[in-house]
């Protein structure tokens, strides 16, 4: 069975819009003003909306809350006209942030140290995920972490898999010296793992879905909620340092459509699916399957979490493993990446 094909990084989409509009020369001039004039563009009711670019990743996870915010309306509702880009991690989502070519993107926890260290600022929690895994093919004589020793893992470095394997190999009382690490970006490591091309990898749902189909035995070898009782698990919505302070007014506006679309997706999961489904035209099934290693949280809550410091001691937390890895010189008060009071206005201005 081939594997499917994944979006290609960066790629610019509007799902569930039709076909790509070939522009004329004449029409890519009026963009060019209307760039110029800051990025605004009018709407067919003559109101002038404001122009992002966001990007994602392709599961229910990321992709979720901008699937809503399109189907229902969300972004014309705040003033804003939103356009897509797919990725297949975070770490290259913020580094199209510092190029200019994103406005906002999306993140998983593996990637948290790179706000950390001052290249993103996280303006909004998105929910908690326990999707990581690091898994082995069957036949190969390895059942546990300790049987990894030695043996070559693929991993995409910075991502969330990268970091549950280095808490189960410490887990293990092994070190990342111990095994072969192999960094691999995500769509190759699922096919390197389902051609059986290498024995084991460090991934997450639903790209273990993909290899599954291949190797319906795949052996689990360590997962997200193994270290629940020290680890909580946030994706995380980012922009530009540089976009935070500059534009305020233009994060409080996204983090409203962020703050609608997060209550409808914690209030109706079936629905959120439907929509999330249709958004990345993936089987519902599917979608609903990936959807079960995510925890929504609602708005509430997370305001709740984000004014009494838990969401703060989420991000310390995983600081204090970055640091112990070596991503992080030193831990950064989690207040200079976490611009929670925005999120907190975008919710008193409702």
């Amino acid at each position: 069975m081939p594997l499917p094909r994944l979006p290609r990084t960066g790629r610019t989409t509007r799902p569930a819009r039709g076909r790509t509009t070939r522009f004329t020369s004449a029409a890519a001039a009026v963009l060019v003003v209307l760039a110029a004039a800051g990025c605004s563009a009018e709407a067919a009711d003559g109101e002038k909306r404001q122009k992002i670019d966001f990007g994602y990743i392709a599961d229910y996870n990321q992709a979720g809350l901008l699937a809503i915010a399109e189907k229902r309306g969300l972004w014309a509702k705040h003033g804003l006209d939103a356009s897509y880009k797919v990725f297949t991690d975070g770490p290259t989502q913020i580094t199209a942030l510092g190029a200019g070519d994103l406005d906002f993107g999306t993140i998983g926890p593996g990637a948290t140290w790179l706000p950390a260290s001052g290249k993103a600022t996280v303006i909004a929690v998105n929910q908690l995920g326990q999707a990581d895994r690091v898994v082995a093919l069957p036949g190969k004589g390895i059942r546990t972490i300790a049987d990894l020793k030695g043996r070559e893992v693929a991993v995409p470095e910075g991502t969330s898999g990268d970091m549950i394997l280095t808490l189960a190999l410490k887990k293990a009382g092994l070190t990342r010296q111990d095994v072969q690490v192999v960094p691999m970006a995500p769509p190759t490591a699922v096919a390197a793992l389902a051609s059986g091309k290498i024995d084991a990898a460090a991934l997450w749902h639903p790209l273990l879905g993909t290899v599954e189909k291949r190797v319906p035995d795949l052996v689990e070898l360590a997962k997200s909620a193994d270290f629940a009782e020290k680890f909580v698990f946030p994706s995380s919505v980012v922009a530009s340092p540089k976009t935070v302070k500059e534009r305020p007014g233009l994060v409080t506006d996204v983090n409203r459509v962020l703050q609608e679309a997060n209550d409808i997706r914690h209030r109706d999961r079936a629905e959120s699916v439907r929509i999330t489904a249709g958004f990345l035209r993936l089987d519902e099934r599917a979608v609903a399957e990936d959807a079960r290693n995510t925890q929504p949280l609602s708005t509430a809550d997370l305001l709740k979490k984000t004014e009494d410091g838990t969401v703060a001691r989420w991000y310390a937390a995983l600081q204090e493993f970055f640091v112990s890895t070596g991503k992080l010189d030193g831990p950064a008060r989690p207040g200079s990446f976490y611009a929670g009071g925005l999120y907190t206005k975008a919710a008193d201005g409702k």
